[in-house]
């Protein structure tokens, strides 16, 4: 070691307020994808999901699975093959096309009519719906409750002045005996202002601890070379499972 933090026992930055005013627009998020500033997608799929995939599911079947700004996962696909329905809600069209057209799926689109401009984009097996529209306009359709809800590179990519927003609206999705399963990012956010930004365990309390049971599952040591130019030396994911109080 060369005495940098990269330690896993290096503990949660104590300066959360820093990137409160941080703030991206939704034009922004899709300007990523027309650009192909896209490096948070993961074509394999997120590894910590399929080593906690029986905890998560827990053997169940036909789960109401929510993906909230789901971009192209390709775990979608591994849910829907497993007989579960999936639902997500990215604002990208671009996002939405790309991940039926390479995961071979045809889809069928239609206006949502509560969300003047907005889409949904259904395959033809019917098991998959990705809404297109802010995540922040979806309680105005009917979309109901979830069984499951997979967050990953989404309350990290949450403007941190929306969060309590946000955290409201997956609180009114979740379903009787939920699991929610989250992954956040811990770094020095005093060396990159995010996105992702810096999401401390203290945080996810404060916003879904009087609902939620919260476990952190694991804690993973995520840093590569391209996190570099962010102005960081290190960088850590941890997977948060949320249960029923």
């Amino acid at each position: 070691m060369d005495g940098t933090r990269t330690s896993l026992d290096v503990e949660e930055y104590p300066n959360t307020e820093v990137q409160k005013n941080q703030v991206l627009t939704l034009e922004e998020w899709q300007d990523k994808w027309v650009n192909h500033n896209t490096a948070f997608h993961q074509e394999q799929g997120h590894q910590l999901l399929k080593k906690h995939l029986d905890t998560f599911l827990k053997g169940k079947s036909g789960l109401r699975v929510f993906f909230p700004l789901c971009g192209k996962a390709v775990e979608m696909k591994w849910f829907a093959d497993r007989g579960h329905s999936v639902i997500g809600v990215e604002i990208s069209e671009l996002a939405i096309r790309e991940f039926f057209t390479e995961q071979n799926l045809s889809y069928s689109e239609e206006p949502i009519t509560e969300i003047p401009g907005a889409k949904v984009f259904k395959s033809s097996s019917g098991n998959i719906s990705l809404y297109c529209c802010s995540i922040f306009d979806l309680p105005r359709t009917n979309i109901g409750k979830f069984d499951r809800i997979w967050d990953r590179g989404a309350l990290v990519a949450i403007n941190p002045g929306d969060r309590k927003c946000y955290a409201e609206i997956m609180s009114f999705l979740l379903g009787k005996k939920f699991q929610y399963l989250m992954c956040v990012l811990s770094y020095d956010p005093t060396k990159h202002p995010g996105p992702p930004f810096y999401v401390p365990q203290a945080e996810i309390e404060r916003l879904f601890g009087k609902i939620c049971n919260i476990h952190c599952l694991e804690k993973v040591d995520a840093f590569e070379e391209r996190h570099r130019s962010w102005g960081i030396d290190y960088l850590f994911e941890k997977l948060y499972l949320l249960t029923e109080k």
